[in-house]
């Protein structure tokens, strides 16, 4: 059954853009504290890795948006930056015009940089403050919540004490230090800002744009005997159905589908495909591969008992409940309208900043560099392409090897060590959470199909600490990390001397933070890297305009072409991308 024709034909309802379910309506999806009640539920494809060996042999929840606006509708959204150093590095791997001073519009474009008083400097931790996109007023809005929460200049204080303050205004000067990050939380409304509200929701009455929901993406359909994309194949309401597109096939299913897509369409690994019985439209090695994610690991303190935190809603207990909704709905106020993340900080790994340490760094990333007795064809060029960009990425102490954030209460995602099943049993008292995340993971993993059947989840394996470098230098962090908690003025929001939540988080020596690590490691659900943007002859899936190498009219947009992840968290970079795709689709095709 043939439903239409159309001049592009997108499959993908995310942050990027058939589709998921339509969850406008899910208060859940508004209010901000509430992101973590749609994990597991309809809205949430609930995805999961292979067993890890370097993770007690755990699987990792991976949970990405199902529906209109996809992992945007989910999230706890943190708007954080890029660093510019590794948005230059896509173009040294050979991405002309995929550069900072390029791709910088495309983020101005995509958000709102919220007005700050200068009242409310102190409290955020600034010296100053400017709106510096007035010219493009982005469709995400952005804003500051519970921006006089004492944790926001603490945290500030603590780390210019440190030699980490950063500039006051990251996104244009990113690089080390501390900060108060935004969140996509409108400014007036206080409700979530995700794609769909803000880029579908304006448009969705036009008569040349149909949204189909609730529908399976099968293939992708090509022009007889030729790699022409001419449109795609869907599953929806019990039936087949055929949607044709005159000028381009768009792909924006996310990192751990728009592979899945490909190879069910005949395009991939010959070999993989010809496991599954898939002719083989173009043969690229690339898809599936690369898969890159960022591990986050927890440390859980008592809180001070004056100190705001979530706990009380966390533990849903009925009276809190009751009265932060109804501060929550009368003045858009309270514990409601934050996801509880308030602070972040681009660091590099302190002790490996010494003479010593630094010798140290590099002998190891030297040792564990990839090598060609262990890789085959196109893998050799494509990984050591990758682990010199991480390498000089984890050597320059100018640039982030780890990133650290707070959370007003304790961890409502916890799983068993052993299992990987959340298993969260709610703490008495307040806490106050102090993270790590390993923000350039030299490890790389892959996705691929486990049959022809367009309803199989993929094969997820993201070989987390896979290369020992990762493991060494996140157990350098979180000993780091475990050290502020002690520092003034943070330490004063907390218990003294600091008294973990749980007493498996104390982390004694390197050795023990590597084992917190490998039984707390969860993922920060940042999948990326699955179809890179790279010369074909180096095992990339899309060139710099995202056309797939070798298909005509099939182009992808999504996290899946971000060749190496910025140190933040990703939802700032996958705008700028289909922002910037927007901007190429119109040029070529000469649209306004």
């Amino acid at each position: 059954m043939v439903l239409s024709s159309y001049d592009f034909v997108i499959a993908g309802g995310g942050t990027a853009r058939l589709a998921g379910s339509d969850q406008s309506d899910n208060l859940q999806t508004k209010i901000p504290a509430f992101y973590g009640a749609l994990l597991g539920g309809e809205a949430d494809w609930n995805f999961a890795s292979s067993t890890q060996p370097n993770l007690l042999g755990r699987s990792v929840q991976l949970n990405q948006g199902k529906g209109l606006g996809g992992s945007s509708i989910l999230n706890a959204q943190v708007f954080a930056p890029p660093t510019q150093g590794i948005i230059n590095s896509w173009a040294s791997l050979g991405n002309d015009g995929w550069d900072w001073d390029s791709l910088r519009a495309f983020y101005d474009k995509s958000y709102t940089y919220p007005s700050v008083p200068e009242s409310s400097w102190e409290t955020l931790g600034i010296r100053s403050w400017s709106t510096q996109n007035d010219s493009d007023q982005g469709p995400i809005q952005t804003s500051f919540p519970l921006a006089t929460h004492p944790i926001r200049k603490a945290w500030a204080e603590t780390f210019e004490k440190l030699g980490y303050h950063s500039a006051d205004v990251p996104w244009f000067d990113g690089s080390v230090g501390a900060f108060s990050n935004l969140a996509s939380v409108d400014s007036v409304s206080r409700e979530r800002s995700q794609a769909a509200n803000r880029y579908y929701d304006p448009i969705k009455h036009r008569e040349n744009l149909h949204i189909l929901t609730n529908a399976t993406v099968e293939k992708i359909l090509f022009k007889e005997g030729s790699a022409e994309a001419i449109g795609v194949q869907c599953h929806h309401d019990s039936t087949t159905k055929s949607v044709t597109a005159r000028k381009e096939v768009i792909i924006a299913a996310g990192a751990l589908q728009s592979p899945k897509i490909l190879e069910l369409s005949g395009i991939g690994d010959h070999n993989i495909l010809a496991q599954h019985g898939i002719r083989t439209i173009k043969d690229l090695p690339g898809v599936g591969e690369s898969l890159q994610d960022q591990l986050v690991v927890d440390l859980g303190f008592e809180a001070e008992a004056l100190l705001e935190t979530r706990d009380p809603i966390i533990r849903q207990e009925p009276e809190a409940v009751k009265q932060a909704m109804a501060e929550y709905t009368a003045n858009r106020t309270g514990i409601l309208t934050s996801s509880g993340i308030l602070t972040y900080a681009y660091m590099p790994a302190g002790t490996l900043e010494s003479h010593d340490g630094h010798q140290r760094l590099k002998t190891l990333l030297e040792d564990n560099r990839p090598k060609r007795g262990d890789l085959e064809g196109l893998e050799v060029a494509r990984a050591l392409a990758f682990y010199g960009v991480a390498e000089k990425a984890l050597l320059d102490p100018a640039m982030p090897s780890g990133v650290y954030l707070s959370s007003l209460g304790q961890n409502p995602l916890e799983s068993d060590p052993v299992t990987g099943q959340r298993t969260f049993k709610p703490l008495p008292g307040k806490h106050l959470v102090l993270a790590g995340i390993l923000s350039h993971p030299t490890s790389r993993g892959s996705v691929h199909i486990q049959s022809s059947d367009a309803f199989a989840a993929p094969a997820i394996d993201p070989k987390y600490l896979s290369n020992p470098v990762d493991i060494e230098v996140f157990a350098e962090h979180m000993l780091y990390l475990q050290s502020l908690a002690s520092s003034p003025p943070l330490g004063g929001l907390l218990r003294q001397p600091p008294k973990p939540s749980r007493s498996i988080s104390h982390l004694a020596d390197l050795e023990g933070a590597k084992e917190y690590i490998r039984i707390r490691a969860a993922s920060m659900w940042h999948p990326a890297g699955t179809c890179s943007m790279l010369p074909e002859d180096i095992g990339g899936v899309v060139d710099n305009r995202l056309r797939v190498h070798g298909v005509k009219n099939l182009r992808i947009v999504d996290s899946s072409i971000v060749p190496v992840l910025p140190p933040g968290n990703l939802q700032s970079t996958v705008y700028a991308v289909a922002e910037r795709a927007a901007w190429l689709i119109k040029s070529e095709h000469g649209l306004k």
